[in-house]
């Protein structure tokens, strides 16, 4: 399939160009510093443009499959984080100039406010906190998706990240803000969300759905 991949230099973006490529996918990587991405493949073009601009992205999203989104905003404590509904909000706009409607994209375990509740206690009252401006910005986002009705979303939710390669592990999944019966697994490979990604590409299972996975 052509992928057109935002967020390509991030550590979880860099498991999926690799595993992409692996796998026959021809990849463009829509970054902001190609000099960050060190790959170099024949089926890879890495491209640069203005995430937060439809029109910037227009021209790469050109004649592709799918739209896989990787990126990450840095939590904030002064002011609200709004890298992930400004970035989708092109990205949809993109899609919609150039006719693609199949967007992967991945946000985190918790994101809904009061999902929050049965996690445990040290991240319900230390780390979710922490990264609720994060975890709010997500959620306008994925609700942003929701009322989206020409667009076939999945949204990909992981719990904690590891920098981990992919594993042969089984997934749990849950269609939710977390997997309840996840034996206290609270981390998962970035690997591992890059494999889970790649899957769907041969799935309709989650279209327009939130699915929530960690590894047995």
């Amino acid at each position: 399939m052509k992928i057109a991949l935002l967020g390509a230099t991030g550590q979880t973006g860099q498991y999926l160009v690799k595993q992409a490529l692996e796998q026959g996918h021809t990849v463009t990587a829509v970054v902001r510093n190609p000099a960050k991405l060190a790959v170099h493949h024949n089926n890879l073009k890495v491209v640069t443009a203005d995430i937060f601009s439809a029109d910037s992205l227009k021209p790469h999203f050109k004649d592709q499959d799918v739209v896989m989104s990787c990126l990450g905003f840095p939590a904030s404590f002064f002011s609200g984080v709004t890298g992930y509904t400004s970035s989708m909000a092109a990205v949809v706009g993109a899609m919609r100039e150039a006719r693609v409607n199949r967007v992967i994209t991945m946000t985190s375990w918790y994101t809904e406010p009061d999902s929050g509740t049965q996690s445990p206690f040290l991240i319900r009252f230390l780390l979710l906190p922490m990264i609720r401006s994060v975890l709010s910005n997500m959620y306008e986002m994925e609700r942003f998706l929701q009322k989206t009705e020409d667009i076939n979303w999945t949204v990909v939710r992981p719990p904690g990240l590891k920098n981990l390669a992919a594993s042969a592990q089984e997934f749990l999944t849950h269609e939710g803000y977390f997997v309840p019966d996840s034996s206290g697994q609270t981390a998962v490979g970035r690997g591992d969300v890059a494999r889970f990604m790649l899957s769907l590409l041969n799935s309709n299972a989650w279209v327009k759905k939130g699915v929530a996975i960690t590894t047995k």
